[in-house]
């Protein structure tokens, strides 16, 4: 990133100890690395808001190339259906006749017909469920 050599680290470790000295030089470095670290989150977060801009923009072209694809598809089938609240027509069930009526859903608290009854363990007198050996 700076391009600093071997040499050039020997140097600039020397002119800290002559004019920091020894005894503060811990403490020195100490901060130095607080303040690259807070320089390396400040740069994280900046990079990451320019990339949610440009991840925004990006949506933004694409909703508006969906919407002038729309409206060609729409222009080319005027007599098509528009759906205004986005849900789409619900499928002909295949297994109910043209005609029929659909089946009634089961009320609350009973169960299914069409599904097995589940099966309910009875206890035996010794206090085992039957049918599990213990």
């Amino acid at each position: 990133m700076f391009d600093i050599g071997s040499s050039e680290l020997l140097m600039i470790v020397i002119v800290a100890v002559v004019v920091i000295g020894p005894k503060d030089l811990p403490r020195a470095l100490y901060k130095v690395g607080q303040v690259l670290g807070k320089a390396r989150a400040m740069s994280r977060h900046f990079r990451s808001g320019i990339d949610a801009m440009i991840r925004e923009v990006e949506l933004e072209e694409m909703e508006k190339k969906w919407a002038a694809e729309n409206r060609r598809i729409m222009e080319q089938y005027p007599n098509a259906p528009a759906i205004e609240d986005g849900s789409a027509a619900s499928p002909v069930d295949s297994a109910t006749p043209a005609g029929a009526a659909p089946a009634p859903a089961p009320a609350e608290g009973t169960a299914d017909p069409t599904l097995p009854a589940p099966a309910t363990p009875s206890p035996s007198t010794d206090g085992s469920i039957a049918g599990k050996s213990a």
